[in-house]
């Protein structure tokens, strides 16, 4: 059946893409990527607005948080009208971690990519964004 060959197939190659991306990222990991992405993309966000991204609990967003403050990838303020609220940015050095690490994604997925056309380049992209949005 189709879908257990498709299945066999993306597991492969989504296994090969995360241990060599996380073995190139070190010492930043993959969670980390993501984070500083989403708060490239829309900063300052507080610890709450994470959890529906990384489908995790709030301890462990805390946990992770935590860890990237000590490595100097995010800055914590509070806010200045309720101190109860944390806001979280991407600090110099997030910044350019995330760089570095986008494109350690971007040659990965490319090298990877490389194997096939253009043109089947372009499919494939068209045909998962249509598996993707069902």
């Amino acid at each position: 059946m189709i879908s257990e060959d498709f299945t066999k197939v993306w597991t492969k190659l989504t296994r090969e893409w995360k241990i060599n991306l996380e073995q190139s990222l070190a010492p930043l990991t993959e969670g980390q990527l993501n984070v500083l992405e989403l708060l490239l993309d829309s900063e300052p966000m507080k610890p709450s607005d994470l959890i529906p991204y990384l489908s995790t609990t709030p301890a462990a967003v805390t946990t992770l948080l935590d860890r990237m403050e000590r490595n100097g990838l995010i800055v914590r303020s509070r806010d200045d009208q309720d101190r109860r609220i944390v806001w979280i940015t991407v600090s110099e050095q997030g910044k350019a971690e995330a760089e570095r690490g986008r494109g350690i994604r971007s040659n990965l997925i490319g090298e990877s990519l490389d194997r096939i056309s253009a043109h089947n380049q372009q499919l494939l992209v068209l045909l998962l964004g249509k598996v993707a949005n069902h």
